[in-house]
């Protein structure tokens, strides 16, 4: 038994370590998080007080470089971003929902808008 707690321990102890990144955004009752869809989150949480959508660059796979001008305009597009913003109410940060291809990637919160 005295191993198994060992055991116990040191995994709970590893488990603390991983990072928890997902954000979840409540509305009305209702959660938003990442995965959820454009339509889902204005669903869940109405119209939101901005909105703003731009082409975001395209990186190599797996490293911080981007696609070069003559390639990224003919043969990889741009990914289209959208970003979403809710004002909370008094005494709340402000709520950023960003959409990838119409999909929630990040929900990140501040106290005005960057």
């Amino acid at each position: 038994m005295n191993a198994l707690n060992r055991i116990c321990f040191i995994a709970l102890v590893a488990l603390q370590g991983l990072p928890a990144n997902a954000e979840v955004l409540r509305c009305n009752g209702r959660f938003a998080e990442e995965g959820d869809s454009r339509l889902s989150v204005f669903y869940k949480c109405g119209q939101p007080l901005l909105a703003d959508s731009y082409c975001a660059p395209v990186y190599y796979s797996g490293t911080l470089q981007r696609v070069p001008e003559p390639f990224a305009s003919i043969v990889v597009p741009c990914q289209q971003t959208e970003e979403w913003l809710y004002d909370r109410g008094p005494g709340n940060f402000m709520a950023t929902v960003r959409f990838r291809s119409g999909v929630v990637q990040s929900i990140t919160y501040s106290r005005a808008p960057r």
